[in-house]
């Protein structure tokens, strides 16, 4: 059933390493294609698998937006040309009006790469960074959600959520309570992250990546493996013929560490918990689990024990980190716009690179892609710092409305 406070999703769109725009990804999905390889990235050579998008060095910006230019708003570019996504916008604009469609992103480095090269020509004498820098427009946080805004000509209220892994997930919830209040009738969301050295040397020196393909859920997982990707979703207070509904959100902080989660998975379980409760569910009205399954032993340990205690042990769940990799402050919207894809074409995804199942964990992990009707799905986003987003759709054609 669709509660009153569904929200429709009329449009979505995502760039990762597995191509730009649905169709690619739906494909490689289908096919259990990953898209990770071994190389390196800008200056970075590192033994290890990245998911790294195609096309990002081309996209060139107009002169009224050049103060844009780094790798995240490229991706950002590359996501709102996709699947026509813009022009999707920009039609909700028009029915709406400029000023009540909300900006609402999330992104975990932002455009620091930018940053990172200008440090590499500062000034000998002074170590000043390069006048051509912009700040402002390319490393602050805010500047996604500032590009998507100007790019778009809208008007509304615009933020960027930073909460890590969770960042992009969070970002449903906020344009919900939003359109709730009835401040906005549209939102732009999603989120978007690109690669970097902070990234890469970060998450190496945290001993969290793998030489190996990430594998989640494997006995020998070993850690993950980066990605970057852009991911964008329009929500609406109503729409004539929605893609899916966004049926409930959960949030949770558990504060239990700063880069480890509860090890029972005390925040994700609350966060599952508050999304079935937002959408008017029970755990068995679901029938796919997107999980987070970042392929580090701490944190697949602790999902399994809290989708097990949420939801038992038979629900289909899948971690798709394997095709792109784990894109961070992008990884929500990402997973969102994949379980969209699941819901409207019927299938689960695999959850690849899974050899040898660890037999601790007890969760009903699917291995290879299988073909069935789905009505309800739902995505897992946890992050550090114990910040926790679980979020809840339904198809459009298999979830019946109710006064």
């Amino acid at each position: 059933m669709r509660g009153p406070g569904a929200v429709a999703v009329s449009d979505f769109t995502l760039v990762s390493a597995l191509g730009h725009g649905r169709a690619p990804t739906l494909a490689a999905l289908r096919e259990g294609r990953s898209g990770l390889v071994q190389r390196g990235f800008e200056t970075a050579q590192l033994d290890t698998w990245l998911g790294v998008v195609d096309g990002a060095e081309a996209v060139r910006f107009p002169d009224p937006l050049a103060g844009f230019d780094c790798r995240n708003n490229q991706l950002a570019e590359l996501g709102l040309r996709a699947d026509g996504f813009k022009h999707s916008v920009q039609r909700a604009a028009q029915r709406f009006g400029a000023a009540r469609v909300g900006v609402f992103l999330g992104t975990s480095t932002s455009g620091i790469l930018a940053t990172e090269i200008a440090y590499r020509h500062r000034d000998p004498a002074t170590g000043a960074l390069p006048a051509s820098l912009d700040y402002a427009r390319t490393h602050n946080t805010y500047s996604v959600a500032r590009y998507v805004r100007e790019r778009l000509g809208l008007l509304g209220p615009a933020h960027v959520v930073s909460t890590a892994c969770s960042s992009s997930a969070k970002v449903f919830a906020t344009a919900a309570r939003m359109i709730a209040a009835g401040l906005v009738d549209a939102a732009v969301v999603g989120g978007v992250d690109s690669l970097c050295m902070t990234t890469l040397y970060g998450f190496r020196a945290l001993e969290l990546v793998s030489t190996d393909i990430c594998r989640p859920w494997d006995a020998g997982r070993a850690g993950l493996s980066l990605g970057e990707a852009a991911a964008f979703a329009l929500l609406e207070r109503d729409a004539a013929r929605p893609a899916a509904w966004l049926l409930g959100a959960g949030e949770s902080s558990d504060g239990h560490h700063m880069s480890s989660p509860h090890p029972e998975g005390a925040g994700a379980a609350d966060a599952m918990r508050g999304a079935l409760a937002a959408a008017g569910l029970a755990p068995g009205d679901v029938d796919y689990l997107n999980l987070h399954g970042t392929g580090t032993p701490g944190n697949d340990a602790a999902e399994d024990r809290a989708v097990c205690t949420v939801f038992g042990q038979t629900l289909a769940c899948s971690s798709t980190k394997g095709f792109t990799g784990h894109t961070l402050g992008a990884a929500g919207g990402v997973e969102a716009a994949i379980v969209l894809l699941a819901l409207q074409h019927g299938f689960v995804p695999a959850s690849l690179n899974l050899r040898d199942p660890d037999p601790a964990l007890h969760a009903h992990i699917v291995r290879e892609t299988a073909l069935r009707p789905l009505r309800v799905a739902a995505s897992n986003s946890f992050g550090f710092g114990g910040s926790n987003a679980c979020l809840v759709f339904g198809a459009a054609d298999r979830v019946e409305g109710r006064a």
